[in-house]
């Protein structure tokens, strides 16, 4: 399967996996002006379905919007370095080969483990245009 297109990355949150479990702050509401879509829009938050990170157009940034998957995966990388896991997982190495080939293809990659602090430590890297929010603007076009 062929994708084409950029990829934007968001994150990372830090923080207890009791917040990080309260679904709503990881979804938008109905409404683009409800309450639960105001608090979504703010939140750092890896969203439940991950796509939606396109509607953080604020949380959009230049230096993590690439055209180019070994740049996206040096960012993951450079996370993970400075919220390195606190237990057994899998190796860097081998997650950014998974990463690239999900990436290369379209599907965006969600990371979220336990630092050494028992903190949880989400982030994500999104295709844009997205195969399951087609309809979903890109919040910052590369360069």
């Amino acid at each position: 399967m062929t994708w084409n297109g950029h990829w934007h990355g968001f994150g990372p949150w830090v923080g207890p996996s009791s917040e990080y479990a309260r679904e709503d702050r990881r979804r938008p509401g109905r409404d683009p002006n409800d309450d639960q879509t105001r608090m979504f829009l703010t939140n750092t938050m890896t969203p439940v379905q991950t796509g939606h990170a396109l509607l953080r157009r604020s949380q959009a940034s230049a230096d993590r919007t690439w055209t180019d998957v070994e740049d996206a995966l040096l960012w993951i990388g450079s996370v993970w370095n400075a919220n390195p896991p606190g237990g057994d997982v899998l190796p860097l190495n081998q997650h950014l080969a998974y990463d690239r080939g999900h990436l290369s293809r379209g599907s965006d990659c969600a990371l979220g483990y336990y630092n050494s602090a028992f903190h949880f430590v989400s982030y994500s890297v999104i295709c844009c245009p997205n195969h399951f929010f087609p309809h979903l603007p890109c919040p910052l076009p590369p360069r």
